[in-house]
């Protein structure tokens, strides 16, 4: 995966929250683009398991989360602390704007 540039993340973060008002409206803001233009299911590696990224949550307390299975079993992951998937689906680039935004 080639990460955007600097600059390219400042228009994408620009573009997210255009109309957002405050920290509270750009994270929502941000997690519906994530939610519209991420491709869904995607794969990714977590503590060296394989999970299936099946959704894109708001959880209260926990931000944008990524909704993850294995087998059986779901859990969820906070969109920041998920490892890049590879190769990375399209939209992927939301999530590094994301966390570029975050931090």
């Amino acid at each position: 995966m080639i990460r955007p540039s600097t600059a390219e993340l400042d228009a994408m973060v620009a573009e997210a929250i255009v109309d957002a008002y405050g920290e509270d409206e750009q994270c929502a803001a941000f997690q519906t683009v994530i939610e519209d233009c991420l491709a869904l299911p995607c794969t990714t590696v977590v503590l060296g398991v394989t999970v299936t990224v099946t959704s894109i949550q708001d959880r209260p307390g926990s931000g944008i989360t990524a909704l993850c299975r294995h087998d059986r079993h779901t859990q969820a992951i906070g969109i920041l602390d998920l490892p890049p998937p590879n190769p990375a689906p399209e939209g992927w680039a939301w999530v590094e704007a994301y966390r570029y935004w975050a931090f």
